[in-house]
């Protein structure tokens, strides 16, 4: 895969959406871990607790690229993918557990610690997208990085009320999640030479994935939100 092509460009954005998309948490994290310290060191830890995160993330992803030469690992990571992507749409976002900094060095490590247990959603999803193009990989996981990383430290709040105002966002992010996943599982050693020789079956096959992970969210959701109304009605 060359620069400067549809693939390249493909590959970036989706590796970019998917790193705005899976920032709400990462965002709230920092706001919280940094709630208690005075709006100078805010910044400071906003800034060297993210670049840590950052640091972190790039080789974890490196890391999690290699594995996926591995056999059967495509297939395990696609399938966890899978979930994630399913997460996305139900998650209710319990933060309860992330505990403020008195320091700006308590909350910095606050941040990475937090960012590195809570992002291997990203992790796996960024390898994802980027694994088939070898020589590109380092690059197109930096770049990602890069263009979206300023979002998500100076623009998270804005980001957050977007996804929450505009619902079907979330919706959209869990379909390139799964349209990921089901990449990765097509290019299991195991499986990747049948998929090759069947295109009908190869694009029959994600596109039933993607509806059902994205179908099974927003029912899930729907009944959560009759549940959640009948609720309601019956208490007052």
């Amino acid at each position: 895969m060359d620069f400067f092509t549809v693939e390249f460009f493909t590959a970036l954005m989706t590796i970019v959406f998917i790193d705005l998309i899976l920032a709400g948490d990462n965002a709230i994290v920092i706001g919280l871990a940094a709630r208690k310290l005075p709006p100078q060191q805010q910044k400071q830890a906003v800034i060297w607790g993210t670049v840590g995160a950052v640091g972190i993330r790039v080789i974890a992803t490196l890391l999690v690229v290699q594995l996926l030469a591995v056999p059967w690992l495509n297939l395990v990571g696609g399938l966890l993918l899978l979930w994630i992507a399913y997460k996305l749409l139900i998650q209710d976002g319990d933060h309860d557990n992330i505990t403020a900094g008195n320091t700006l060095w308590q909350s910095i490590r606050t941040i990475i610690i937090a960012d590195a247990a809570m992002g291997i959603d990203n992790v796996i999803a960024v390898a994802g997208a980027a694994h088939g193009s070898p020589e590109h990989e380092m690059v197109l996981i930096v770049l990602g990085l890069i263009i979206s990383v300023p979002v998500v430290v100076w623009g998270s709040t804005l980001f957050i009320k977007l996804i929450n105002k505009f619902e079907w966002i979330v919706y959209i992010g869990s379909a390139v999640l799964a349209y990921t996943a089901a990449k990765m599982i097509t290019h299991e050693k195991k499986f990747a030479e049948f998929f090759k020789e069947n295109t009908l079956i190869y694009w029959t096959f994600i596109v039933v994935i993607v509806v059902v992970i994205v179908g099974g969210g927003y029912l899930v959701n729907k009944r959560k939100q009759a549940a959640s109304a009948q609720k309601s009605s019956q208490t007052h």
